[in-house]
């Protein structure tokens, strides 16, 4: 009852911060979602999940709902943080709501019963992940219950456990954010078909985008991974025969670019969870 009794205090709050937003003799503020947004946000992750949050602008109008864990704090409970974020639209705004809940102690680990009374009826769903899941714990079961697609980054992730993500592809559509930024470099590659096929390919760059590349490359091109060499790298680059592919003009600019990209997209990714399933059958990783 407790628990009920504090959500609706959420949305009475949400409704009045909506009220006040509009300028005095003005008409009020549109409420505009298109989602609901959540992110699950470990503490080390919290500063970056904000800004990239910040740099969304009005692209994706939804109810963003921010997720912090603790559970190592002192006693359960849940503490709440409520803000607009409002865009001008002629002379009034259109304006989503932001719910940030700290989860502390035992509410770190049972947040379904809490997100599932602030989701917005009929709309999707999505779920940004920050950091390595926990694969099979209550929370990430719970949560992949509750959403209709998981946005990762697998650059994140201390090991790249691929194997234990392609298990969960029939019970929720799956971005990662990796495989994102290898974008440019696949539709580069793609102009060098059929050729790339007899050709030595070396690739370099991040752990996980690399990765992801070569995955896709040897499903692609029917071809075994070891047969395409790696390294590690800051960047993406690769070579063809021995010789420099030029590096593509990146397609986003930033983190909230990349993440806006994710949320453009509701179906399963076909492609990327073949290249993800070649990883995972096979022990050749960076690592």
């Amino acid at each position: 009852m407790r628990k009920a009794w504090a959500l609706i205090v959420l949305e009475r709050v949400i409704t009045r911060l909506r009220d006040e937003s509009a300028q005095e003799g003005s008409q009020p503020n549109l409420r505009t979602s298109v989602m609901t947004h959540i992110a699950w946000v470990p503490a080390r992750w919290q500063a970056a999940a904000e800004e990239t949050l910040a740099g969304m602008g009005e692209r994706h109008p939804s109810r963003t709902v921010l997720l912090v864990p603790r559970p190592d704090a002192q006693g359960d409970g849940l503490d709440a943080q409520l803000s607009l974020r409002c865009f001008p639209v002629g002379d009034r705004a259109v304006c989503g709501e932001v719910i940030e809940l700290e989860l502390r102690g035992r509410r770190a680990v049972a947040p379904a019963s809490i997100v599932e009374p602030l989701l917005i009826s009929d709309l999707p769903v999505f779920c940004r992940w920050r950091g390595e899941p926990p694969f099979g714990s209550t929370e990430f079961e719970q949560m992949i219950g509750v959403v209709d697609r998981l946005v990762v980054d697998s650059e994140e992730w201390d090991e790249l456990r691929y194997a234990e993500l392609a298990q969960i592809f029939d019970r929720v559509a799956v971005s990662d954010i990796a495989w994102r930024r290898t974008e440019p470099w696949r539709f580069e590659l793609a102009k060098h078909w059929p050729t790339i096929r007899e050709q030595a390919i070396e690739l370099r760059g991040p752990r996980a985008e690399t990765t992801l590349l070569r995955a896709w490359l040897s499903a692609r091109l029917g071809r075994r991974l070891d047969e395409i060499a790696v390294a590690a790298a800051g960047e993406l680059g690769v070579r063809l025969a021995g010789e420099e592919v030029p590096t593509p003009r990146p397609l986003y600019a930033t983190a909230s670019d990349l993440l806006s990209a994710e949320l453009d997209q509701f179906a399963r990714d076909s492609i990327y969870e073949e290249a993800v399933r070649t990883t995972a059958r096979n022990s050749r990783t960076l690592g």
